[in-house]
């Protein structure tokens, strides 16, 4: 029963990511789009929309990759893949780092909104990949003590 649950915790963050990516790819695309059939130049936005999509982009192809390699787990498996989503959460927390550097600097030193919408962009990306990330921590901290 442990191992089933965990094969589906692991399936349902895939699918979230897999979403989460999607839904990325339609906003950074429709924004986009909006810009251009108004022909209004919004370098925040554009920038900003850019970003969205292109995470996008590369989360929904992760989570794709991963969705044919999800196996049922022992505990090596479990073990493996705590220290994996570790990693990753402090691989979130860096991307949030830089996305704050590119927000202020655009905004601080260079008074460029284009590069203030792409570190907006890159914030948002990290904080979603975190929230992600550490809810299937707390599902197999949850496993764990169970």
């Amino acid at each position: 029963m442990w191992a089933d649950a965990l094969y589906l915790a692991e399936r349902n963050h895939l699918l979230r990511l897999a979403a989460w990516g999607a839904a990325c790819v339609l906003a950074g695309t429709a924004l986009v789009l909006l810009l251009a059939m108004r022909r209004s130049r919004s370098p925040l936005v554009h920038h900003f929309a850019l970003q969205t999509g292109a995470w996008g982009a590369v989360e929904l192809l992760v989570a794709l990759a991963l969705w044919r390699g999800i196996a049922y787990r022992d505990l090596a498996g479990f073990t493996r893949l705590d220290r994996f989503l570790w990693l990753r959460v402090g691989l979130d927390a860096g991307t949030i780092a830089v996305g704050l550097t590119l927000a202020l600097t655009g905004w601080q030193l260079a008074r460029r909104l284009g590069l203030l919408g792409a570190g907006l962009g890159v914030i948002v990306q990290g904080l979603a990949l975190l929230v992600l990330d550490a809810w299937l921590i707390g599902v197999l901290a949850r496993l764990a003590a169970g």
